[in-house]
C-alpha cells in the first residue's frame, strides 16, 4: 500500500430505526366492545377493562428491573475507580474479562457510564438464567459529552440480586435503535489493554506495544485538529477527536476488521455526534503524510452527520473535503496523487462525480486517482465560491440529504448540470 495512495475507507452509515410493536389481547368480554371500550351506562372505560398482563411478561420486567440496579452499582464503581465494586456484581468466570474492559475503561478517561436493558430478558437453557441485551452508554474525557451507544448481549443468574454470568463484544448489527445500518463490532476497549494521552482538542490510544508513539502522535493530532476544527458543516466542532492507532493485530480486529486492501486510516461513526479515527500499523512511516492522514480522518469526524447516509453518490463530497483539509492550503500541484489522478482521467473516467466510490477490491492506483479528482472538484468549488459555501452545500446534501441539484442555485447562483460540467474541465485541466 503505498504511502500517499487511496488510504481511506468507507465508513458505516446510521440513520433512524423505527420499531412497531403490535400488542394482541383476547377473551375480552363482550359488554366492553360496546362503545369502544365504554361501560354499559356509556361512561367512562371502567377499571375492569384493563387486559391482565402476561405473567411471563412481569417476571421478565422484574428481572430487567433487577439487573438495572445491579448495572447502575457496576456504573458507579467504574466512575468512582472501584475495581472491587465493578467485579462484585459478576461471577468469579466473568472476571478476567472484566477486568480487561474496567482497565481500558479506565484508560480512555471515561466519565459516563450508563448500562440500561434494551427490552425484556429471556430465558437461557438453564433454569433461572436470563439473557438480556443491554444498551450501554458512555463518554471520554469530558463528563458533558453527548453519549455513545452500544449493546451487548449478556447473560445473567437470577435472584434478589442477579449475578453477571457473560458478557458478550458488540457485534455489527442493523438492529441497534437510531441506526439503520447497525453498530461496528468489536470497539476497542472491549478487545484491548489501552493507554492513552488527552490533548486541547485531541485524546490518543494505543495498546501497550506502542506506548512510545502517544506524546508524537498526540502533538500531531492537536495541530490536525486546528485544522478540521474549521470543517464544520453545522459549526459545532466535535467535543473530542479520538483517535486510536491500531498494530497489525488491532487493525484485523477493532470494528470489525473489515478494511480494504488499500486502507491506512478511517473514520467510524460510533453514535452521539461520534466518529472515532482509526490509523492503521503502516501510518507512521508514513513520515509527514500522517500528519495529511490525520488531517483528513479529523475533517471526517468534524463535517459527517450524527446520523449518517447511504448514498454514494456524494462520495465525491465527502472524500474531496476531507482531501482538502489533508492538502491544507497547499497548491493543486504539489498534491501528492496527481500522478494517479492524471492516469485515470486521461483514461477511462466517465467524467461524473457521482460515480467515483471505490470497492473494498478496488486497485490502489484507481483509488488514488479517484480521491484525487474528488479533491479536485471540492478544491475547485473552494477556490471559487469560499469555504463557507462550500460547507453549506456540504450540510444540505450530506445532511440534509438534498440532491446537489436541488441546492446548488440557492447556494451557488448556478445550476447543478453548469456548475458540474465547470468542475469537470476543472479537473481536466488541472492534469494536463
Amino acid at each position: 500500500m503505498p504511502a500517499g495512495n487511496g488510504r481511506r475507507r468507507r465508513w458505516p452509515l446510521w440513520a433512524a430505526l423505527v420499531a412497531v410493536v403490535l400488542v394482541l389481547s383476547c377473551g375480552v368480554p363482550a359488554a366492553l366492545l360496546v362503545g369502544g371500550f365504554r361501560d354499559a351506562g356509556g361512561g367512562e372505560p371502567s377499571p375492569s377493562a384493563s387486559v391482565t398482563e402476561n405473567p411471563t411478561t412481569v417476571a421478565a420486567r422484574q428481572v430487567a428491573e433487577r439487573i438495572k440496579a445491579q448495572l447502575d452499582k457496576q456504573s458507579a464503581a467504574l466512575l468512582g475507580g472501584d475495581r472491587a465494586g465493578f467485579l462484585e456484581i459478576a461471577q468469579p468466570a466473568a472476571h478476567k474479562d472484566l477486568r480487561g474492559r474496567y482497565a481500558a475503561l479506565r484508560a480512555l478517561k471515561v466519565t459516563r457510564w450508563e448500562g440500561h436493558p434494551s427490552g425484556l430478558p429471556t430465558t437461557a437453557a438453564r433454569p433461572g438464567e436470563w439473557r438480556l441485551p443491554v444498551e450501554f452508554r458512555y463518554c471520554f474525557v469530558l463528563p458533558q459529552c453527548q453519549t455513545s451507544p452500544v449493546v451487548i448481549e449478556t447473560r445473567w443468574r437470577d435472584g434478589a440480586q442477579p449475578r453477571l454470568l457473560a458478557l458478550g463484544r458488540s457485534k455489527t448489527s442493523p438492529y441497534v435503535v437510531g441506526r439503520m445500518n447497525g453498530q461496528p463490532g468489536n470497539l476497542p476497549w472491549e478487545l484491548s489493554e489501552l493507554v492513552s494521552a488527552v490533548g486541547k482538542r485531541t485524546m490518543v490510544a494505543t495498546t501497550p506495544a506502542y506506548r512510545h508513539r502517544l506524546p508524537g502522535l498526540l502533538k500531531r493530532a492537536e495541530a490536525a485538529a486546528k485544522v478540521a476544527d474549521s470543517y464544520t458543516a453545522t459549526g459545532a466542532a466535535p467535543d473530542r477527536y479520538r483517535i486510536f492507532y491500531a498494530g497489525p493485530k488491532e487493525w484485523k480486529r477493532w470494528y470489525g476488521g473489515e478494511q480494504p486492501s488499500w486502507g491506512a486510516g478511517y473514520a467510524i461513526n460510533v453514535g452521539g455526534g461520534h466518529y472515532e479515527i482509526v490509523l492503521g500499523p503502516e501510518s507512521f512511516e508514513y513520515g509527514p503524510y500522517l500528519d495529511e492522514l490525520l488531517r483528513h480522518e479529523l475533517a471526517h469526524a468534524a463535517s459527517l452527520p450524527e446520523k449518517d447516509y447511504t448514498d454514494e453518490s456524494t462520495w465525491w463530497l465527502t472524500e474531496g473535503l476531507a482531501e482538502q483539509a489533508g492538502a491544507d492550503g497547499r497548491p493543486v500541484r504539489r498534491y501528492e496523487g496527481l500522478a494517479e489522478t492524471r492516469r485515470l482521467v486521461r483514461g477511462d473516467w466517465n467524467g461524473k462525480l457521482d460515480t467515483l466510490s471505490p470497492d473494498h477490491d478496488t486497485s490502489d492506483e484507481r483509488v488514488a486517482g479517484s480521491y484525487g479528482i474528488a479533491y479536485l472538484a471540492v478544491r475547485y468549488l473552494v477556490d471559487r465560491f469560499g469555504e463557507e459555501r462550500v460547507l453549506a452545500f456540504v450540510k444540505a446534501v450530506v445532511h440534509d440529504l438534498r440532491i446537489p441539484r436541488q441546492t446548488s442555485e440557492e447556494i451557488f447562483d448556478e445550476k447543478w448540470a453548469d456548475l458540474h460540467k465547470a468542475c469537470v474541465a476543472y479537473i481536466r485541466s488541472a492534469v494536463r
